[in-house]
């Protein structure tokens, strides 16, 4: 091996540069297309700081800990007959996280709120945001465990310092009466100045049936409504028109 690579992934290692480490393809591209010095040390700090921006990127998407990777460019629209591709693609900019808005995916089961949610969730991340995922059973019961355990105050800054909280299924499941003040707790103050994104089968005026307190639950639709984008998605079910699909592929394999 040339040298001066040698001494280029020695330096580069205690510098922590990784890409550096590995600069041979940029030393054959750079002698191939005879650079100038400036021109051969300017790829070689673009290249580690395009490779730093992807390694934060990533570290991000699994911090938010989605339960699996959507994107928007995958989601099908065709059965949603209330929702605009172009209203979903407006908050693709993520300007809404900005102007500390929310947006409330609200429809019957299985038309894709989970996915539009999590690709929304993705797309802050690639621009740098910080976002975190929780099924509304999980962290409802991740309060109540924070509380029990004197580490509430904890989870809460931790929750303070995400720009985006995502709250997937808040849906048939009831909560406790505790559990209900601490998710009210967590909601109401990110309305305030920061932006939450809510999935939900059921309609604002049945949301008394899980937090179970009417005045609690007016309190909460009003906040969290206040500034928001509200998607209707109601539609045919993709998992059912999948399931249907299947069993005649098996019919037809018979």
């Amino acid at each position: 091996m040339n040298t001066a690579l040698q001494k280029v992934r020695l330096y580069a290692r205690e510098l922590r540069l990784p890409t550096l480490a590995q600069a041979e393809a940029i030393v054959r591209d750079a002698q191939a297309n005879q650079w100038a010095y400036e021109e051969f040390l300017a790829e070689v700090l673009r290249t580690e700081v395009e490779q730093r921006k992807e390694n934060q990127r990533q570290r991000r998407i699994k911090a938010a800990k989605f339960p699996l990777i959507r994107t928007l460019d995958g989601f099908d629209f065709s059965n949603l007959k209330y929702l605009k591709p172009e209203t979903v693609w407006n908050l693709a900019d993520n300007s809404y996280i900005e102007r500390r808005e929310n947006v409330i995916c609200m429809g019957n089961p299985g038309t894709g709120k989970t996915h539009l949610s999590i690709a929304l969730g993705i797309l802050a991340c690639n621009q740098g945001y910080r976002v975190r995922f929780y099924s509304a059973p999980m962290l409802a019961n991740e309060l109540t465990e924070a509380k029990e355990n004197h580490t509430l105050v904890r989870l809460e800054r931790q929750l303070a310092k995400t720009d985006l909280l995502i709250l997937d299924d808040l849906s048939y499941l009831s909560f406790s009466r505790q559990q209900s003040e601490l998710l009210f707790q967590v909601i109401s103050e990110r309305t305030e100045w920061a932006s939450l994104i809510i999935s939900t089968n059921l309609e604002f005026s049945r949301w008394v049936e899980f937090f179970g307190d009417p005045m609690l639950t007016a309190a909460l639709v009003d906040r969290v409504t206040h500034r928001a984008h509200i998607l209707n998605m109601n539609g045919d079910s993709y998992r059912l028109k999948q399931s249907q699909l299947r069993q005649r592929l098996k019919v037809d394999q018979t």
